[in-house]
């Protein structure tokens, strides 16, 4: 009788089989992992395969509450290597890591091994760090979901308060899988039932008010909300999100001066801007990203951060979800952004967005 390959050895299989085309691993643990498994089968994962963001990721705060609840770590994914102020690439085993879509595409980053490993179908979730939208930002382009936690929420080695923990996953479910096993709390009364009365009031910007978008990408992601709101799923309130760029507060706080004049007044004004938006709406929907997956030379004078590290600013929870392609076979992502601490409705939302809104392919 022919025994069927358990959940890690598939895994394992999947990405010696893949992995040397796409990159996504730095180091990969075959026999820790099949030596963790039968004991892990007895927790609440049940010897869930999961991969952790780049060589430390082993030890972060996230990956050590997975394997408590029975997660199995499969392999360390690829992070940027030195040379880049862009951080949208990655260094695997073998070379750089490729989007699965078009190996002529970067997969974006920093957690780029994280999200082509989830898209190649090699785990099914792998942890992420966003501190500009490292986890969002790959998401997106790889057409896979991806969630950034309220600053604060889970313990971050990051110093500056700007990156917080993140997974990547096929999609909002199991994110949830993630949460909840990492939360302390997350089956609070609070915590809101599903379905969701629908349709969620949301907040739809294009550009925040200030983000150049490839008209493309703004299709996309406009099809989408169209069709959200056809099916019921989202009403959009006669609100705008203009916000003032964050380019220059963002780098004085990263480059250790959060006290800096400009970048106190722009952090202020727009929580201020981002309080009027939550007050008329739970939901805030716009591109994750103003541009589409550029080449491995790097985005020339773009910023791929545009839309997400606003929010890293803020503090505020968000998620990339797949909107559709573009005409040359690019993921898009669309961006839900919460309220802080908001991070299990956000889920409950992404949920019902997801059901509304099924991934076409190209």
């Amino acid at each position: 009788m022919t025994r069927t390959p358990s959940a890690v050895a598939r895994a394992l299989e999947r990405i010696a089989r893949l992995d040397p085309a796409l990159n996504a691993f730095t180091e990969v643990w075959p026999e820790e992992a099949l030596a963790r498994e039968p004991a892990a089968l007895h927790l609440p994962l049940r010897g869930l395969p999961f991969a952790v963001k780049g060589p430390s990721g082993i030890r972060s705060y996230a990956a050590r509450r997975l394997i408590a609840a029975g997660g199995v770590p499969v392999g360390a994914t690829s992070v940027p290597g030195p040379g880049t102020y862009w951080q949208t690439w990655g260094q695997g085993a073998h070379g750089r890591t490729v989007n699965p879509w078009r190996a002529d595409r970067t997969p974006g980053g920093s957690s780029a091994g994280s999200a082509v490993a989830v898209a190649a179908g090699m785990v099914e979730l792998a942890t992420g760090s966003d501190g500009a939208g490292s986890v969002r930002i790959p998401a997106a382009w790889c057409g896979v979901f991806g969630l950034r936690t309220t600053n604060g929420l889970l313990p971050s080695p990051d110093r500056s308060g700007l990156a917080s923990a993140g997974v990547l996953a096929r999609s909002a479910a199991g994110a949830e899988r993630y949460l909840r096993h990492v939360l302390d709390g997350y089956e609070e009364p609070a915590a809101p039932s599903l379905p969701l009365p629908l349709p969620l009031p949301a907040v739809y910007s294009e550009d925040l008010g200030f983000a150049d978008v490839d008209p493309e990408v703004a299709g996309v992601v406009r099809a989408a909300v169209d069709r959200l709101v056809a099916a019921g799923t989202v009403t959009l309130v006669d609100a705008g999100c203009a916000l003032l760029d964050p380019v220059r507060a963002w780098q004085a706080v990263r480059g250790g001066s959060p006290g800096d004049p400009e970048a106190v007044a722009v952090r202020r004004g727009n929580d201020e801007r981002l309080d009027d938006v939550f007050a008329a709406a739970p939901l805030l929907l716009t591109p994750v990203t103003p541009n589409r997956p550029h080449g491995h030379e790097g985005p020339g004078e773009l910023y791929s951060t545009a839309l997400t590290w606003a929010f890293n600013l803020s503090g505020h929870p968000a998620a990339s979800l797949p909107a559709g392609f573009t005409g040359d076979g690019c993921p898009v992502g669309l961006h839900l952004v919460a309220a802080r601490g908001a991070d299990v409705s956000l889920l409950g939302m992404a949920r019902a967005v997801e059901d509304a809104l099924p991934t076409v392919r190209p």
